[in-house]
């Protein structure tokens, strides 16, 4: 039995309490469920009790002294950040094509020249996979160090089953061997391989007869995406890739409307997927049938700030009752970072988000873009003790002073893993 963990006093606790079920949408996403002076009970992995310090001290007072006491005293405390969204498992750096994007290519313009996607893949192809766990841990332990306790990660840099078998597998190690959770993604719908660039409808053929069966015969996956975009996989061929994801128990999510109009929105809430991701050109249409259908829209202002393109309306997609979450799109080619602090502060200046529901979207609606809304994403007794501490002593703050990591404590399954903003020495790779 861990020994039972006390967070104390904090200026501002966010519980989200009551969101376990259904993401939250509309005026929802303001509701923080803040506790001032408040406090945490933490045991067997668990959050036992929420409330503020006076109720919680007299509540364990006997047991005080037993207890690993943090003092949250004039800092915010919110449930862990959860990254709904990544390409964690990878090698290779593109650097060279952020140079050529500031020169005036675009990013469609580089993958068909051979770059992009395709240039990752033959990196992570070469690369040995003791290699890719390793770059993909110290990832891992940068998450950490920024708040975030939950991180996705999809294949998708293979294309052939020999990579995407090894990217899965990476992907499993990790979720057994860091503190971090790694929801795994099949993601082989990521680019048509050069080899098939003339024969697309092959390589769906290929994904839907013997990928996706095999990932999940072998429990590699929880969720099928596909990149449904113009130049990528068309809707048509997309709605055929996830129809046959779920025939095989693969929850279908979808990369949809990121560079053109493309109806992706509206496929995925036809086919009923848990999240549609990027949306930067989704219809009004889209939006409207994702809302709906409760599809979370999962908006990655990084990769729109770093293509240099105009973000997501994430402000329209609130207002139609869109449940939204937000995501760095951790990755080589177009959203290089895994500071999700930063990508909440830029749903606030890039969006029109506002800073409370920045909070939500990166925790509880989060949590509920990959299926774990009942386990986390909100500080509430029974839950995950998944707990972020910011040196900050107001949730507005944490936006205002943007740009900065103001992580201080992370509490993981009810283990203090991150001090003093310092990784704690027994859960770094060696």
């Amino acid at each position: 039995m861990s020994k039972a963990v006390f967070i104390r006093n904090a200026a501002q606790l966010v519980t989200l309490k009551g969101s376990s079920d259904i993401p939250r949408v509309r005026a929802e996403m303001s509701e923080l469920g803040m506790i001032e002076n408040g406090s945490i009970w933490i045991e067997d992995r668990t959050i036992q009790a929420v409330g503020t310090d006076v109720e919680l001290a007299a509540k364990y007072k006997p047991r005080l002294a037993e207890a690993e006491v943090i003092d949250a005293s004039g800092k915010l405390v919110t449930p862990g950040l959860v990254d709904p969204h990544t390409h964690l498992v990878f090698a290779g750096s593109r650097e060279n094509e952020f140079n050529m994007r500031l020169q005036g290519a675009t990013y469609m313009e580089i993958m068909n020249a051979g770059g992009g996607i395709h240039a990752t893949t033959r990196a992570t192809k070469a690369a040995a996979r003791e290699e890719l766990f390793h770059q993909s841990y110290q990832r891992l332990n940068q998450f950490l160090r920024h708040g975030v306790t939950t991180v996705e990660a999809k294949s998708g840099y293979g294309m052939d089953w020999e990579t995407e078998l090894k990217q899965l597998e990476v992907a499993k190690q990790l979720n057994e061997q860091h503190v971090i959770d790694v929801v795994p993604t099949f993601m082989g719908a990521h680019a048509i391989p050069e080899d098939y660039k003339r024969r697309p409808d092959e390589f769906v053929k290929l994904l839907v007869e013997e990928m996706i069966p095999k990932v999940a015969e072998l429990g590699l996956a929880e969720f099928n995406d596909v990149f449904c975009e113009k130049g990528v996989f068309t809707p048509e061929q997309s709605r055929v890739i996830l129809e046959a994801g779920k025939r095989h128990g693969l929850i279908p999510k979808i990369h949809a409307d990121e560079i053109e109009p493309y109806e992706g929105a509206e496929l995925a809430a036809e086919v009923g997927a848990i999240s549609a991701d990027h949306l930067l050109k989704a219809s009004e249409q889209g939006m409207k049938a994702m809302a709906e259908k409760g599809v979370v829209g999962v908006l990655l202002p990084g990769t729109a700030y770093f293509l240099m393109a105009e973000s997501a309306n994430g402000r329209k997609m609130i207002d139609l009752g869109v449940p939204v979450a937000l995501s760095t799109d951790c990755n080589p080619g177009s959203s290089p970072t895994v500071s999700l602090p930063f990508i909440m502060n830029l749903g606030c200046l890039k969006m029109g988000m506002t800073p409370a529901e920045v909070i939500t979207a990166a925790t509880i609606n989060a949590a509920h873009a990959i299926n774990r809304g009942h386990e986390i994403g909100s500080l509430e007794v029974g839950k995950k003790a998944d707990v972020t501490i910011f040196n900050v002593e107001n949730y507005m703050k944490l936006q205002y002073l943007y740009g900065v990591n103001h992580t201080d404590t992370v509490v993981k399954n009810g283990q203090v893993v991150v001090r003093g903003g310092h990784l704690v020495a027994e859960f770094s790779l060696s």
